[in-house]
């Protein structure tokens, strides 16, 4: 008897945790379902309509899926969409290597080590903004500090953001030089975690520093690393605040990202339903991805 009132007395308390739990993230969940979801379900709503935000007064025109059937032929769309992906491949890929290797020789609990690596923290804290408006006064073909560096090399003068050649190579630059040190703290992390044993028996037995990082570490990190490729991958398609203030989409639409020509099409043009509807698919596919990513990981854990 004693055994059962015990058990009945555990659900009991079971079952009001949980409803305690329940009830705290109510204020969570009312709080996102206002401010994410209804705006989400809003902008679904709104991708079936032809409706201009210049034109108040106009009611609003059905057109069934007109809206999604004209990104097939929006040759601007296109064009952003391989901006995007050009940019997010090639940034994503230079920041881990430069986040992976910078990790190795700053892993270390030593006095220099530390200071190195606040250092180099700096640029991951500062403003978007803040950032665009300051490489693009530096970048600036007649005033810019990075010319006057490089006219004592001989080099001429380089126009960095007006000229189609350079100016999706300087916003990559920018991109790894901002977002490379969140790279660092994440992997410098995981290689703090690595079993030390399996680094010292490979030590003991004469693998040299090649083999160890093939075999030991790079498979330790790999998980890590794929998810760190995902945030870092879907974070860089969304890019809005470094190349709006840096080149607004130009010169022409050579750096013109996914967000740029959404945001363009919505209060520029004020075409608030084809907007919406660019909106709706670029969540789906950041959706997608990221269930790419996580599969992934997923199973290159089960493999270790």
């Amino acid at each position: 008897m004693a055994k059962r009132k015990t058990v009945r007395k555990n659900v009991r308390k079971s079952k009001s945790d949980k409803a305690a739990s329940w009830l705290f993230l109510v204020p969570t969940m009312l709080f996102l379902g206002v401010t994410a979801l209804l705006p989400l379900l809003y902008s679904v709503y709104l991708s079936f309509f032809k409706m201009k935000l210049n034109l108040p007064n106009a009611v609003p025109e059905f057109v069934g899926l007109s809206n999604y059937i004209r990104m097939f032929t929006d040759e601007a769309l296109h064009v952003s969409t391989l901006n995007t992906l050009l940019f997010a491949v090639v940034s994503v890929t230079l920041e881990v290597l430069v986040g992976l290797f910078v990790a190795m020789a700053l892993c270390s609990d030593r006095l220099w080590a530390r200071l190195a690596t606040s250092i180099f923290l700096i640029p991951m804290i500062m403003a978007p903004v803040a950032v665009g408006t300051l490489w693009r006064m530096m970048l600036d073909s007649t005033t810019g500090i990075i010319n006057y560096l490089l006219s004592f090399l001989g080099i001429p003068s380089i126009t960095w953001l007006s000229s189609t050649k350079t100016a999706m190579l300087a916003v990559i630059l920018v991109n790894v030089w901002q977002l490379a040190p969140w790279v660092t703290i994440i992997c410098a992390a995981g290689l703090k975690a690595l079993p030390q044993d399996s680094l010292e028996a490979a030590c003991v037995d004469g693998a040299s520093n090649g083999t160890i990082f093939r075999k030991i570490v790079l498979p330790s990190v790999a998980p890590l690393l794929t998810i760190v490729v995902m945030l870092r991958f879907v974070d860089a398609f969304k890019v809005f605040d470094t190349v709006y203030v840096m080149t607004n989409g130009g010169p022409g639409n050579a750096t013109e990202m996914l967000p740029n020509y959404i945001y363009k099409q919505g209060l520029k043009f004020f075409d608030a339903g084809y907007s919406a509807a660019l909106a709706i698919v670029f969540v789906l596919v950041m959706t997608l991805i990221t269930v790419g990513f996580l599969k992934m990981r997923d199973k290159m854990e089960a493999e270790i």
